[in-house]
């Protein structure tokens, strides 16, 4: 995720793969590799043999000319392939390092495995995940991997502007835990000051209310949020419920947190009674803050998908009808827009566009035949 962003926006990436090739090629949905074909655009593949010392002196011929190194081996390995940042920093002392673990370069866990699912855990997420009578629910995708990728991306640029100005590299600890524990706050705080954990509450907020999933007379579901005091009373207004902006039970938000199911009930009745298209219509035209809640098969022809070209197809041979549909640009640049310059690259694919500038056309036929780069 981290150098996807980097390279959607003209980074030249260089993916130093195993011969197996990286994990994300083995996530396959009838064959095709979805999730690597659309984190790995604009990416170049060069396959190394990395256990081979060959292999690590290519790694530090390709430092010594470039901005950046992102690597996400368990704490340690790095200095066992004798690459520590010591060793990259004397190479090239400008260079930018980016460390991604799932605990840290440093503490009491730094020599444990780090997937996103137990940081997911660790970080507060899942106790507060779900519903109250039942078990902590994890998210179902890469959600920790992602923040960690997008907290990257910054961080990473941040490093860049300094080594740009002053010529000084440096290396970022970058754990898949401190971004979604970043993103729980405040709750150690407001745990300090009540003592009191907070609940599971579903789809609904235990700051502001009204806000839930409700579901429609069709089996449609939308998602409502009505956080501030003039949005509140405006959705009582337009379920013909003026009178309740009044009522002691849900005057303030203080007070309709308080008495939440008791709103949600009223709402919850009032949507049930309606089609899908029928709330839309209706809250849309009263200016209140709700929406459809989409999946795949919706948002697949969704006119504001479409339009903001959140979604791009690319030509891709492996999919039934030739294209291969994925997310658009984020962010969105106005001087310097991203651009898809190219697909997910196959597994060694630019070995000799990268390596035969590096090493010479002889060089690099030596190192093939001894297995160090391995063909496409």
């Amino acid at each position: 995720m981290l150098t996807k962003v980097l390279a959607d926006h003209g980074a030249e990436v260089v993916k130093l793969e195993p011969p197996e090739g990286d994990t994300l090629r083995a996530w396959r949905i009838k064959g095709i590799s979805t999730t690597w074909k659309t984190l790995s655009r604009n990416k170049l593949s060069v396959c190394l043999a990395l256990r081979d010392p060959a292999a690590i002196g290519i790694v530090k011929r390709l430092v010594a000319d470039a901005a950046m190194l992102v690597e996400s081996f368990r704490p340690g390995v790095l200095e066992l392939m004798g690459l520590s940042p010591e060793v990259l920093h004397a190479i090239n002392p400008a260079l930018v390092i980016v460390r991604v673990s799932g605990w840290g370069q440093t503490g009491p866990y730094r020599h444990k495995p780090g997937f996103g699912t137990l940081v997911e855990g660790y970080s507060g997420f899942a106790a507060v995940n779900g519903f109250a009578d039942r078990e902590p629910v994890l998210p179902p995708m890469y959600m920790a991997d992602g923040y960690a990728g997008l907290y990257g991306a910054a961080t990473a640029m941040i490093a860049l502007r300094h080594a740009e100005a002053t010529g000084q590299g440096q290396v970022i600890d970058l754990t898949l835990f401190d971004p979604i524990f970043t993103m729980m706050e405040p709750q150690l705080a407001n745990w300090k000051l009540n003592q009191t954990l907070k609940p599971r509450t579903g789809s609904r907020s235990t700051n502001a209310v009204p806000r839930n999933a409700y579901q429609t007379r069709d089996g449609g579901w939308v998602c409502l949020s009505a956080s501030t005091q003039g949005m509140t009373e405006k959705l009582l207004r337009s379920i013909d419920r003026a009178e309740l902006i009044t009522d002691p039970r849900f005057r303030t938000n203080v007070d309709r947190v308080q008495h939440g199911v008791e709103l949600d009930a009223i709402i919850a009745g009032y949507i049930a009674e309606r089609s899908l298209a029928e709330v839309l219509a209706h809250f849309d035209a009263a200016g209140v803050t709700i929406g459809p809640i989409m999946d795949a098969e919706m948002l697949e022809h969704d006119p504001y998908v479409i339009e903001r070209e959140a979604v791009v197809e690319v030509p891709d041979d492996e999919m039934p009808d030739g294209w291969l549909p994925m997310h658009g640009m984020v962010p969105r640049l106005s001087g310097t827009p991203g651009i898809l310059a190219r697909p997910a690259p196959r597994l060694g694919e630019h070995n000799h566009a990268v390596l035969a500038p590096l090493l010479g056309e002889a060089e690099l036929e030596r190192l093939r035949a001894a297995g160090v780069v391995r063909a496409a």
